[in-house]
């Protein structure tokens, strides 16, 4: 009986394996490609949406869909990078009433965890740094396999007055929101252990 197993076994493999069939290999995610990737935030200027995004950052990334809790993640956004769609507001952002990008010219996020929620979507918890000013967030991210790449999307909402963002006549919140949603979509490549 155990030699009729073993040929069963063995029957089973090699069908499989003409069928194309292969185990399924561990990937770990850890080259963010720039050029499709992209950070927008989207907010309400006089009660109009509006959008902008961040053409400059850095990022770390390391992320085995087999092991969640084990991913880590980290970005440095350039803020003089900023695009909101006019060169103006531009300018106006940058300035010490809102970045104050002469002093802080960065803002960060560093994962702290990262938790399976069911259907490859995950909740990346972490502390966003923006004008020397820290706040804890959490991130639902969804991952989705793009080929041999990994595409990562995820929105989370930042109040900007926690962060002194927009300061003096610009606190008005009846003029510019205080919520700011920051959307994240990533395309990763994988890389060896």
């Amino acid at each position: 009986m155990k030699s009729k197993q073993i040929i069963a076994a063995v029957f089973v493999s090699y069908a499989a394996l003409s069928a194309g069939i292969r185990p399924a290999a561990a990937v770990e995610y850890t080259r963010v490609i720039a050029d499709k990737s992209a950070i927008k935030f989207i907010y309400k200027q006089m009660n109009v949406p509006m959008e902008g995004s961040f053409g400059r950052y850095a990022s770390q990334l390391r992320f085995d869909p087999a092991k969640p809790a084990a991913a880590t993640a980290s970005f440095q956004i350039d803020l003089a990078s900023i695009d909101t769609g006019a060169t103006d507001a531009d300018e106006e952002v940058r300035g010490k009433l809102w970045f104050n990008t002469k002093t802080y010219p960065q803002a960060s996020f560093v994962s702290t965890s990262v938790a399976p929620l069911g259907g490859n979507r995950f909740e990346v918890r972490g502390k966003l740094t923006m004008k020397g000013k820290t706040q804890d967030i959490a991130a639902p991210i969804s991952f989705t396999q793009d080929g041999a790449n990994g595409l990562f999307e995820g929105s989370f909402t930042i109040k900007r007055a926690d962060f002194a963002i927009g300061e003096g006549a610009w606190a008005d919140f009846a003029t510019v929101a205080n919520e700011i949603q920051i959307k994240v979509r990533l395309l990763a490549g994988a890389g060896g252990k």
